[in-house]
């Protein structure tokens, strides 16, 4: 039911065919980890079908090692009209020691789609309980305002070439 489910968890083990040359998981990767566990979120609480808009804040904080338990939670943070922002944490854990580490962390912006043509429509509107939430939303507008100004200052560097016969 649309507006309930706030927060999904993957889990799995890192495996060889996600490390790279260095011998650790390559941050594409993980991106695409982060992209399916918070397009699950954004789907769980519009009840539609969901595309990513940007993602933001993205710090790759620890490496994650072949045989490490990953854990990728994704927790709605922010809604508009017809978004959802979702920060998503990445954890790993050597099983051997028990030591779970942050990877990486970020946020996620989405955009809920109505199914017969695809044009943006309205989502649950989500609101803090308690002040940890708050600082969640807090974050996530911050992170908001600083990719609009980005975006804003960097405009005019996004110049299309002209294709060559």
């Amino acid at each position: 039911m649309p507006g309930t489910q706030r927060e999904v968890e993957f889990r799995f083990l890192a495996e060889p065919s996600d490390v790279n040359f260095g011998g650790k998981v390559h941050g594409g990767m993980v991106m695409k980890w982060i992209d399916q566990a918070g397009y699950a979120c954004a789907v769980g609480w519009s009840g539609s079908y969901c595309v990513t808009v940007a993602v933001g804040g993205i710090q790759f904080v620890a490496p994650i090692h072949i045989g490490d338990l990953v854990r990728v939670r994704s927790r709605l943070v922010l809604t508009g009209r017809s978004s959802m922002h979702v920060a998503t944490d990445v954890l790993a854990r050597d099983l051997k020691s028990g030591e779970e580490r942050l990877a990486t962390h970020c946020l996620i912006s989405f955009v809920a789609l109505d199914a017969p043509n695809g044009k943006a429509t309205a989502v649950p509107a989500w609101e803090p309980a308690d002040e940890a939430d708050r600082l969640l939303a807090d974050y996530a507008a911050n992170v908001l305002e600083i990719s609009r100004r980005v975006a804003q200052e960097t405009a005019h560097l996004h110049v299309v070439e002209p294709q060559r016969a």
